[in-house]
């Protein structure tokens, strides 16, 4: 039977389809040893951790990863493998099963503590010995009945806790609504592994294998959300030297001369830049680990823990233990914020004030160059007096000379009355001209007038900037 097709897909659809398929968890069966390996890797590093699988799998005549995976499983005989690519990442699980003796004689902390016995010892030690990355965390997680504490010599689940991790500082919790209980002390033993003891009874395979995966990434992200720490520490310092400069900065521009402002807008904007910088260094890195207290509280919550007699629940350490430096690091993100916002109002306010010294300077220039004008023009009108009188001057000395030459053609013309004459013609004459000539270069300089349309009308020079406006307030007329 044909079915009608769809149209055609998004070229992401089947990814973004999957995505809630991915890294599921496995099904897990008691009694079971597992080893969690997670290592920080950078891009390059990523792409060999795919490549040093590739080389794990096909010694094992199995088919290599594709070039798009992100989380593969895979049954390697003496164990099994669970490989996460994530984007600071890489986790490595190894888990085995274990033979527990049913003996009295057998003493379990002791098996359970022999290197030989872990799941980390089943892997090629001249394979697991290159994983590309640095450690951030590794961990060793025994899951057991909680009727195999009882046969062992220790007599109970806590009291073979106790043996086998640092009984000061031994923290433990009912899970999964009571159904199972686990023990773990949050330090690093001899072979560099932590340590966690998972004990349950009535929990099906599934169950179980999503409690562990809860329980490994606990683990995994309590470390990557305190890789901003070393961070915030090293920030401290330099925030408070830049509070430091910027106080010192705000201080001076409030005493600051004309003269002094140029320099202080240098300073300014160099710190600034150094501000900017930093923030830009640090920026992911702080909102990543937030990210990460964020999932890690999201396991815990799933989990649903519940109290045993005498112990400290896990949350309630993870909480009391980690909010110094999760306190240090959103604190330290927030100082930044801070700072770049005071910052930038302080630079703000230094341009608006030497913009505001700028059109001083500019209106002084101007009134100088209107006062220039207004005695040029005195001038002018002084020269154009003299220009009057010269010109009628030359005019009436030529009205005299045809005087004379019509005297002796024979005219009745007195040359000296008709020179007198002339002048106040001639002077009338010559002024009018160049009172026309005026008119006309003034006409021509100006020019046809224009409209000026409402959204065209120039903006005050003063109004230029957000922080201008707010100090300097313009009314329109």
């Amino acid at each position: 039977m044909s079915h009608p097709e769809l149209p055609i897909a998004h070229a992401q659809r089947a990814a973004l389809h999957n995505e809630i398929h991915a890294r599921p968890p496995e099904a897990m069966a008691l009694p079971l040893a597992i080893s969690h390996v997670v290592m920080t890797c950078d891009a390059q590093q990523r792409e060999l951790s795919r490549h040093h699988l590739a080389v794990l799998l096909r010694n094992h005549h199995l088919p290599p990863p594709d070039a798009q995976c992100s989380h593969l499983r895979a049954d390697l005989g003496g164990f099994r493998l669970r490989w996460e690519l994530h984007t600071e990442f890489v986790t490595w699980t190894f888990s085995r099963p274990l033979h527990i003796d049913r003996e009295p004689s057998v003493d379990l902390v002791e098996t359970l503590s022999a290197s030989r016995d872990t799941a980390y010892a089943s892997v090629p030690q001249e394979w697991v010995q290159r994983l590309p990355g640095r450690t951030l965390s590794a961990m060793h997680l025994w899951v057991l009945p909680d009727a195999a504490a009882d046969t062992s010599t220790t007599g109970c689940s806590a009291s073979m806790a106790r043996r086998l991790m640092n009984e000061e500082m031994l923290v433990a919790s009912g899970v999964a609504h009571g159904q199972a209980c686990i023990y773990s002390d949050f330090a690093i033993h001899a072979d560099g592994f932590s340590r966690m003891l998972l004990l349950c009874d009535g929990l099906d395979a599934r169950r179980l294998g999503r409690l562990v995966q809860r329980l490994l990434e606990i683990e995994t992200y309590r470390m990557a959300a305190l890789l901003a720490l070393p961070a915030a520490r090293k920030a401290s310092g330099l925030l408070a030297d830049a509070e430091r400069e910027l106080a010192a900065l705000s201080q001076a521009i409030q005493s600051a001369q004309g003269r002094d402002e140029q320099a202080l807008l240098d300073r300014l904007t160099r710190l600034a830049a150094q501000v900017e910088s930093h923030y830009a260094q640090t920026h992911a890195r702080f909102s990543a680990s937030a990210a990460y207290f964020e999932l890690l509280d999201r396991r815990l919550k799933d989990i649903a823990e519940s109290p045993l007699p005498g112990l400290q629940t896990v949350g309630r350490f993870l909480e009391r233990r980690m909010s110094p430096a999760r306190s240090t690091c959103a604190w330290t993100a927030h100082r930044q914020d801070a700072l770049s916002q005071r910052v930038s109002r302080v630079s703000n306010l230094l341009r608006t004030r030497v913009e505001i010294e700028q059109q001083l300077n500019s209106q002084a220039l101007l009134k100088a160059m209107n006062e220039r004008q207004q005695v040029q023009l005195q001038l002018q009108s002084a020269v154009e007096g003299l220009s009057v009188a010269a010109i009628t001057y030359y005019i009436v000395g030529l009205a005299g000379y045809l005087a004379k030459g019509a005297q002796k053609a024979g005219l009745p013309l007195n040359p000296e009355l008709t020179s007198a004459a002339a002048i106040p013609l001639v002077a009338l004459c010559v002024w009018l001209s160049i009172r026309r000539i005026h008119k006309r270069l003034a006409r021509d300089r100006k020019g046809p007038p224009a409209q000026v349309h409402a959204h065209e009308r120039p903006v005050p020079l003063c109004a230029s900037t957000p922080s201008t406006q707010r100090i300097f307030p313009t009314t329109t007329p």
